[in-house]
């Protein structure tokens, strides 16, 4: 069974990074969620990078704000895809220090980015990226795909109505 590692640095993400997790649980992908905060809780981060793997993980999706230094350290430690998650934080500067922090990452240590508080973005990207070898998965990914095809065909019709 697939399984994606969600980590955030404090309790404080779990709001926004929720949406991950549910996303994910739907298409019926096991998660693991943890706190690993880069600047409290180093040798923890080194753990989680370098065995992430080991532990049957296929995906990380990495939340935080701030300086937001864990996904691209995690990135720069595991072999494996890490999508990286802004979280405008309350001490943040109005979300771009965490979107600069993840996006703007060394050649050789990608990060994917999305959208400030775009969690279940990282959700969905995280299963397509399991989908691409998952067959059931992936199927599960089309039909969410045509849910969303569908919802704009009503909402056009509905608007033509009125």
């Amino acid at each position: 069974m697939s399984k994606v590692g969600i980590i955030m640095g404090s309790t404080s993400d779990l709001p926004v990074m929720q949406e991950a997790i549910d996303i994910l649980k739907g298409f019926d992908i096991e998660v693991e969620v943890d706190i690993v905060s880069a600047h409290r809780t180093p040798e923890k981060l080194f753990d989680y990078g370098k065995n992430a793997h080991e532990r049957g993980f296929n995906v990380i999706i990495a939340g935080a704000g701030g300086a937001a230094h864990l996904p691209g350290m995690i990135a720069s430690l595991s072999p494996l895809p890490v999508i990286g998650v802004p979280v405008k934080s309350r001490n943040s500067i109005d979300g771009w220090d965490s979107v600069l922090s993840i996006l703007q990452m060394p050649g050789g240590v990608p990060v994917a980015t999305v959208a400030l508080d775009g969690a279940k973005n990282a959700g969905i990207l995280a299963a397509q990226i399991i989908g691409a070898a998952d067959k059931c998965v992936l199927d599960k990914i089309l039909v969410y795909k045509e849910g969303l095809k569908q919802k704009v065909i009503k909402g056009a019709e509905e608007v033509k109505k009125k």
